[in-house]
């Protein structure tokens, strides 16, 4: 039985005293959810999820086209969202021809939260040129553009470092390869592509706190930002998923990159706090 409803009940009980782990504390009040409960092969919920769409590089002179394909983004019947990369010559309505098809899913227009938890359990590509990513932008983006607006990167992973996640936040002065950054690396030379794992932050008026499988590996707060620049992490946020290819980042795949390649999501979930971040248990 899968994982996100078959745990024993008896050790979790135990060890939610001893370690109050966020997601099941008592503080937390689940906001926003998508389990992908669904036909196999059918599209994401459009109630939830929105496409951005094109090959124009984003940015990042990427070099896959993203698409509203169910060859690309889909329900796999088993509560999975799939985003699958696949290596083919595709021209998308904007008239460029890229030879990788991928899915950019957001909820823009459907869900932004200021602070909270923000969480997903998934399962990585991997590869040369492979860049998957669970990440956020300020929803005044289209008034004050990038990187004005905010950007947190909840998992951000470069194919080529199969056992790394990188935690970052984006804001004026401080953006691209310059950002407030952190780390994480999985022990025992464990790969992100072998199992799933859980990538989150906890974010409020002065702090943003980054996990993973419940681990606080990296804290970033107002004092971190350079001298000069703004705290941009006031406003609401709506979440992305991705697996872009190639790139400023990863660089451009080579021989020893296998296609497809598949980001396995099996939720998302956004909760809000019941209570001030003050009353919390240390923690939680």
């Amino acid at each position: 039985m899968r994982a996100k409803t078959c745990f024993a009940i008896g050790l979790f009980v135990a060890l939610f005293f001893v370690s109050a782990r966020a997601t099941h504390a008592p503080n937390w009040t689940l906001i926003w959810s998508d389990e992908f409960a669904g036909a196999a092969n059918s599209a994401p919920n459009s109630t939830k999820w929105n496409y951005d769409l094109g090959g124009k590089g984003w940015g990042n002179n990427e070099l896959q086209t993203y698409t509203n394909r169910t060859q690309n983004a889909y329900l796999d019947g088993d509560g999975h969202l799939v985003i699958k990369v696949i290596k083919e010559s595709f021209t998308g309505a904007d008239g460029i021809t890229r030879q990788y098809t991928s899915a950019r899913l957001l909820t823009k227009g459907k869900f932004a939260q200021r602070y909270g938890r923000f969480e997903a359990r998934l399962k990585l590509p991997y590869g040369q040129g492979i860049w998957p990513a669970f990440w956020m932008l300020g929803n005044d983006i289209d008034k004050v553009s990038w990187p004005s607006c905010g950007e947190i990167d909840i998992m951000e992973n470069i194919g080529k470092e199969p056992s790394i996640n990188h935690g970052s936040l984006h804001g004026p002065g401080y953006s691209g390869g310059n950002p407030l950054t952190g780390i994480y690396t999985l022990p025992n030379s464990q790969k992100f592509a072998d199992d799933f794992h859980v990538f989150a932050v906890e974010w409020d008026a002065s702090a943003v706190r980054f996990y993973v499988d419940n681990t606080l590996y990296h804290t970033k707060t107002i004092a971190n930002v350079p001298a000069g620049n703004r705290w941009v992490f006031d406003h609401p946020f709506f979440m992305l998923l991705n697996v872009a290819v190639g790139g400023n980042f990863p660089g451009s795949p080579d021989d020893t990159t296998t296609f497809p390649q598949t980001l396995i999501v099996d939720y998302v979930r956004v909760y809000s706090y019941a209570a001030p971040r003050s009353t919390l248990k240390k923690g939680s």
